[in-house]
């Protein structure tokens, strides 16, 4: 590969299909940018998986690099903030949705967009955080903010085996709260206790017909879902308690009353990754550093080449992958 040349995964439409190919490409067809960055992972997440199969118009213009998330290496800058050879870390602005992403040898980009690494994580561990990371963390501290502590009872996380949930069962337990963690898949059980979970529930408990209050349940809650899932754990909350909503895998209809927010003074808190301020950012992999055990997310790590992606986009829409899938680029 000549130096002015890189390898990337491009998205083309043609006639309303989606199309997926890796190609050589020349810097010079990169997007503009104070930054350019020499990327050594990037990931695979939902968004990416509806992306590469074309569903819910997430790419707004063709030809498009996805890959919402991607960790490497400063190689030229103009930013006083940055030099050549610090390893940063980019999650949402509208990448690989927008502008060109992370599944690409190079990446130009903003440099107010991208995040320096804690010296403990590297960076294919960063990418095994990832969005996932970033977003399980901003739950957190959500939740924390409105009045969550560990000694108020068991927390429950939705979606629980996929990436975000999975990151926010193994941060609250690292955090010393008692996590239940719902999940539509036997299988997962065992993974689920692993990274910190003290129960494990079938998510039909969360959707089973009942009235607009159930038993008060959690004194907090991450959901990963929304839809039918969302709208039970609103009815078994707590008194006073949160719940942090971050996804809608399970629909983004919500059917609920207002009797639980003025019966139960409950608090439904959106939670977007996308567009994070910088000095929310910056906390969020301080304390990802911090807390996230670096043993749970290495067994949370799946990592394959960029090639295999297109194949796994429509495993992880279908809710048959687990953990995080890490992409190596350069493989």
């Amino acid at each position: 590969m000549a130096d002015d040349t890189f390898r990337a995964l491009v998205l083309e439409q043609r006639d309303e299909q989606v199309t997926s190919e890796i190609r050589e490409l020349r810097r010079d067809e990169l997007p503009e940018g104070d930054t350019l960055v020499r990327v050594a992972y990037s990931a695979l997440n939902y968004k990416d998986g509806l992306a590469l199969t074309g569903k819910n118009k997430v790419v707004r213009s063709y030809p498009m690099v996805p890959g919402i998330d991607y960790s490497g290496t400063i190689e030229e800058t103009t930013s006083p903030e940055f030099a050549p050879g610090d390893r940063v870390v980019l999650t949402g602005w509208g990448v690989g949705e927008r502008r060109w992403g992370g599944y690409a040898q190079l990446a130009r980009v903003r440099s107010d967009w991208l995040v320096r690494l804690p010296e403990s994580i590297d960076l294919k561990q960063a990418m095994g955080l990832g969005t996932a990371g970033v977003t399980a963390m901003l739950c957190i501290l959500a939740l924390e903010e409105h009045g969550l502590t560990s000694d108020k009872g068991d927390v429950l996380v939705t979606g629980a085996s996929g990436g975000v949930g999975g990151m926010a069962v193994a941060l609250l337990a690292a955090l010393g709260y008692s996590v239940t963690a719902s999940t539509g898949r036997a299988d997962a059980r065992e993974y689920l206790a692993y990274l910190g979970a003290k129960t494990v529930i079938d998510r039909g408990e969360l959707t089973a017909p009942g009235g607009p209050l159930g038993s008060a349940r959690w004194a907090g809650a991450v959901d990963t879902v929304g839809g039918e899932t969302l709208a039970g754990v609103l009815r078994t909350l707590a008194y006073g308690a949160s719940v942090a909503a971050c996804g809608n895998a399970g629909g983004a209809e919500v059917n609920t009353t207002v009797l639980p927010f003025i019966l139960r003074s409950v608090n439904l808190l959106g939670i977007d990754s996308l567009a994070t301020p910088l000095t929310r950012r910056r906390l969020v992999w301080e304390r990802l550093a911090q807390f996230m055990p670096a043993e749970k997310l290495d067994r949370m790590m799946t990592v394959v080449r960029l090639a295999e992606t297109p194949a796994l986009a429509r495993e992880i829409l279908a809710g048959r992958t687990q953990g995080r899938i890490v992409v190596d680029v350069n493989a």
